[in-house]
Formats: structure tokens, C-alpha cells, sequence
């Protein structure tokens, strides 16, 4: 299994609305049948991110789908309108890391 966790540095003023598109995310990608997860830091390192999302992938192919999802948003929204709002409110373009998870058998 492999973990996509995309890390968003949004203003202190933009974290609700930064947060409301991120959940549209979560939908986006639960509706493709993934499991996905907000993360919100309790602390920041220096530069760190505000916020950020997770998403379990089977495998890396997956990955396109998550971040070039074709769906629609919840109401029927165009995803790639919510998608440009969002990163009007960005700081920075999402950083993007891409992990694999060590499900090594126990004895």
C-alpha cells in the first residue's frame, strides 16, 4: 500500500475555506472509492504546512486519478472550478510526497 499525502501552506485567514476544499477532496476521492484523510499539524515547523491530505493507494496508478480526478464535485461542481479556487488561496504550490508502507508480516 502506498500513501499520497499532499501538504497545503494557506494563510491563517484561509484555513476554514482551505479546509472546505480539502473535505471536497476527501469526498472526491472516497466517491472513487479510496481511503482519504484530512491532517491537521498541532505544530509547524518552520515553512511546514498548514494542512494537509492523505489518500491510500493500492497502487501508484492510482495516483493520476487522485490528482487529476475527472468527477464531478459534490452538487454536481465541476472539479477543476473548486480546484482553481482552492489554489487561489494557496501560498505556495501543494507539496506532494509520495510514501510506501512497510506492512512487513509479524511472527
Amino acid at each position: 500500500m502506498f500513501l499520497a499525502r499532499f501538504s497545503y501552506d494557506v494563510l491563517p485567514v484561509n484555513r476554514q475555506r482551505a479546509i472546505d476544499f480539502i473535505r471536497r477532496e476527501i469526498e472526491a476521492a472516497q466517491g472513487a472509492g479510496l481511503n482519504a484523510r484530512l491532517l491537521v499539524p498541532l505544530t509547524r515547523g518552520q515553512g511546514g504546512a498548514a494542512l494537509q491530505f492523505e489518500v491510500e493507494l493500492t497502487s501508484l496508478d492510482q495516483l493520476e486519478q487522485v490528482r487529476h480526478r475527472g468527477t464531478n464535485g459534490p452538487g454536481g461542481e465541476d472539479t477543476g472550478e473548486w480546484m482553481h479556487a482552492f489554489s487561489e488561496i494557496l501560498r505556495a504550490p501543494p507539496a506532494v510526497e509520495i510514501l510506501r508502507v512497510d506492512e512487513r508480516p509479524t511472527p
